[in-house]
């Protein structure tokens, strides 16, 4: 019996869908056995940066410190149009923004404030599922909401800035590349293909039964709605997911120039 492979993903609806059908072994995984960890979106930027994992979700905008020892995948991006991290800012205020909060220094949310405001002079690295609360407080003059906080924020005294995937495509006409999956080279090719064409099959399967994985999704996720949750998919499960294509690469390599 071939030994595990150590998988990691965040618990965000797009992953557990879209991992749900090998993780449950809903599909013939083909021999091939996981050892899962579900960790934030930073939290798996560090542990690729320390090559900690076999396979391992990770930002795009991360892939320069990793790509020595890590291959992206064709199938399991995030990626796509009109599904950019949101800048919000408590309702109200028209001070320039000088000190936000972001989910982490290797996010893609991270590297689009750099690129799009340069002018911000201060930001915070602070988990995904405090920014909203810790903006709404005062803390910080803005934020850049990822994942579930971009479809819940206006419960919140809070107003949107910018889609900062609305305002890449402006400037590059290509669609933003949020999350990837990526492989230790060491793994081999033929284990790397093997394990890309069996996520690839996880994602038709999630696609074809859409209900299947709702529970799981569940037990990880921060917020339980079905209809917050059915947009989280929505949104960031589609095509370049089952294949990343031309498009798709040429986009990753464009955030990461």
């Amino acid at each position: 019996m071939s030994k595990p492979l150590r998988l990691a993903i965040s618990p965000c609806p797009n992953d557990t869908f879209m991992f749900d059908a090998i993780i449950n072994q809903r599909i013939d995984c083909r021999g091939m056995q996981f050892d899962v960890e579900y960790l934030d979106i930073e939290q798996l930027n560090a542990a690729a940066i320390d090559h900690r994992y076999d396979i391992t979700k990770c930002s795009a905008a991360v892939l320069p410190a990793i790509e020595q020892n890590y291959e992206v995948l064709d199938s399991g991006a995030a990626l796509g149009r009109g599904n950019g991290p949101l800048m919000v800012r408590r309702k109200g205020e028209t001070t320039p923004l000088r000190h936000i909060a972001v989910p982490g220094e290797h996010t893609t949310a991270n590297a689009l404030v750099r690129r799009l405001y340069p002018a911000i002079e201060e930001r915070t690295p602070r988990l995904f599922s405090e920014i909203a609360e810790a903006v709404e407080s005062g803390e910080y003059d803005g934020g850049a909401l990822i994942h579930e906080g971009r479809f819940v924020y206006e419960r919140r005294n809070l107003e949107l800035v910018a889609d900062l995937g609305i305002e890449w495509e402006r400037q590059t006409s290509l669609p933003l590349p949020l999350g990837i999956i990526t492989a230790r080279k060491t793994l081999g090719k033929e284990q790397i293909r093997a394990f890309e064409a069996l996520l690839r099959e996880s994602i038709a399967y999630a696609f074809a039964h859409p209900k299947a994985s709702r529970d799981f999704i569940k037990d990880h996720a921060q917020e339980l709605e079905d209809d917050v949750i059915e947009k989280h998919i929505a949104l960031f499960v589609n095509d370049f997911s089952l294949s990343l294509g031309d498009e798709g690469r040429r986009a990753i390599e464009e955030l990461v120039r």
